[in-house]
């Protein structure tokens, strides 16, 4: 049983010395740096994060141990989000944590402030997007190139022949993942034979900027069945294109998306335009960043990258999805064309 105030009597030169022993279990103070709250995946992400804060710290506490002690803050969408993520990352490397953790904004944003993290001595884990430049301890995300590469594989089995599909694409290039997800998603177009023609591209990652591009594609392709799928990298910003579409009336178009929002599974269910959503699991990948981070804190071995698998949310598969908070799914095979016919939940560390 541990006291709050036990003393601990150590024997130094003959003398006995009184320590209190809190002052030997005083937690890891860990710098959390967030993107946005207005994007529900990442506030899974965010609870799933805390959440398995929580479970260090009960077990620790029981064992004696040192747990974690969280120092929050939240960058905020766009432009000005990028801005704010740099200054905090600069002042939370000033405070001197005894580790950070990241979801970056901006890949190039962060290269300066990681470097003098790693100057300064402090680990950096990143989750979901990486860091172009500077060292990390360790990077945690979902396996972006297969999300994309689900969307592409089953879009391609839905338009089946020879007539190139005629593309809208919406996504975001500031970031790892949602590039990792749009270079997935053509590779699988490519790999499947299905010829495609982009005929337009936009940018949107969040609800403004999906409605903007969702106003749009409307106002460039007027005509109904000038397009036939659009593919958004992200559902913070893909669920605003598909409601402003729906709203249109333009019911023909098929839309493929990634994040596993609620409301997109619903979209889904509904028949309302998204063909399919290639979920991650948000509170997973959350908790295994904390998990990383407190690892490299104990200086335990961690896998420099830990890719975390996503599911095909679509009519065929639907009720095998348990949401974004878990658990894994059983394998599965695919109940439609593919160069790999099973699905498979296993995380896969990258050395």
């Amino acid at each position: 049983m541990m006291f709050r105030w036990a003393v601990i009597f150590l024997l130094l030169l003959g003398q006995t010395v009184a320590v209190e022993a809190k002052d030997l279990v005083q937690p890891f103070r860990v710098g959390v740096l967030y993107w946005s709250m207005n994007i529900p995946g990442q506030v899974a992400m965010r609870k799933g994060l805390e959440a398995e804060a929580e479970r260090i710290n009960a077990a620790a506490a029981s064992r004696g141990e040192r747990g974690v002690s969280l120092l929050p803050e939240v960058a905020g969408d766009g432009a000005a989000g990028v801005d704010r993520q740099v200054a905090q990352m600069q002042a939370m490397v000033a405070a001197k944590p005894d580790a950070i953790i990241v979801q970056p904004t901006d890949n190039a944003a962060l290269a300066g402030p990681l470097k003098a993290a790693n100057a300064a001595g402090i680990p950096v884990v990143a989750y979901d997007q990486y860091i172009s430049g500077g060292q990390l301890a360790a990077f945690v995300t979902s396996d972006n190139r297969q999300a994309g590469y689900l969307d592409g594989e089953y879009l391609a089995a839905q338009f089946p022949g020879p007539t190139p599909l005629r593309l809208v694409l919406v996504e975001y290039p500031l970031v790892s993942s949602t590039v990792e997800r749009l270079n997935g998603f053509l590779d699988a177009l490519r790999d499947h034979g299905k010829p495609f023609k982009i005929l337009k591209t936009y940018e949107a990652v969040e609800p403004v900027s999906g409605r903007k591009a969702g106003e749009e594609i409307l106002r460039d392709f007027p005509a109904r069945n000038s397009i036939d799928a659009i593919f958004t990298v992200n559902d913070g910003g893909g669920l605003a294109v598909v409601d402003v579409l729906a709203k249109a009336g333009r019911d023909e178009i098929a839309v493929a998306s990634i994040d596993g929002d609620p409301l997109s599974v619903e979209n889904i269910r509904a028949r309302r335009l998204t063909r399919i959503d290639s979920a991650q699991f948000c509170g997973p990948l959350g908790g295994e960043a904390m998990k990383a981070a407190y690892a490299v804190l104990r200086r335990q071995p961690v896998a420099r990258q830990i890719l975390v698998p996503v599911f095909p949310i679509t009519l065929e598969t639907l009720e095998r999805y348990p949401g974004w908070l878990g658990p894994m799914p059983a394998p599965f095979k695919k109940p439609w064309a593919a160069r790999q016919p099973m699905w498979r939940g296993d995380s896969t560390a990258v050395k």
